[in-house]
């Protein structure tokens, strides 16, 4: 699905990656669910590429629902797998977290749970291998991607921020679909390690000015990051 020239999404409002596509290559951004593969294949194949075209895959954290088929893509292809240094134990699956889920919604919840098992959450793979990477950072892959440090929903969570298709991709650090609630909208998301500085967080992108907030959960948001982060916290 594009979103917006040269960025298109895989999943849907539950669980979503995205693509940046250039004439170098393809960058994604988080690797979703195992199952969100076939999707990933399907979508570049509708933009004439395959797999081949894959220049690296950027993890803006290391949870379960953002690994998905990074380790496959890795073995397969030698995707390389970008990820915050904070986040990767996490990623390699030698850091186990316990946060809290918050307010939640029976029929929000199941639907989350349901789509996780459909898409093969339960078969996630951790990564083996990760290439660490630290705020600031600006990686030599299709798009340039500039690292921002977003820690509080994991301590090594961060927004990857391309400028030439005017996007900020944010993983958890806010969502616009509470998977637990069904709330729509700018807000924090939930199963977050440390909400206050999730939230103090936010500063780093308020002022960035990119029109495309792009969560890993929820609808992407074109009103700019500014707004998005007023909203965020309004809601809390």
């Amino acid at each position: 699905m594009e979103i917006a020239p040269g960025v298109h999404r895989i999943g849907n409002d539950i669980v979503a990656c995205y693509l940046v596509v250039t004439e170098h290559g393809v960058t994604v951004v988080d690797a979703g669910l195992p199952g969100h593969r076939k999707e990933l294949e399907a979508e570049l194949a509708a933009l004439g590429r395959s797999l081949d075209d894959v220049r690296g895959i950027v993890l803006t954290h290391g949870d379960s629902d953002h690994i998905g088929f990074a380790e496959a893509l890795r073995r397969e292809k030698g995707v390389p797998v970008f990820v915050g240094r904070g986040d990767a134990a996490r990623a390699r699956g030698e850091e186990k977290t316990s946060p809290a889920w918050g307010g939640w919604r029976i029929g929000a919840t199941i639907g989350f749970l349901a789509y996780a098992v459909r898409k093969g959450g339960g078969r996630t793979r951790y990564l083996t291998e990760v290439v660490e990477v630290d705020d600031g950072d600006v990686l030599d892959l299709p798009g340039s991607p500039r690292v921002i440090g977003l820690p509080g929903h994991s301590p090594g969570s961060i927004a990857v921020h391309f400028p030439a298709v005017d996007a900020v991709f944010v993983g958890d650090g806010l969502t616009t679909r509470h998977v637990l609630t069904g709330a729509i909208g700018p807000a924090p998301a939930p199963f977050t390690d440390d909400t206050a500085q999730a939230l103090s967080s936010l500063d780093r992108l308020a002022g960035l000015g990119a029109r495309w907030v792009l969560p890993g959960h929820g609808t992407p948001w074109d009103g700019g990051t500014a707004e998005a982060v007023r909203r965020v916290r309004e809601a809390a």
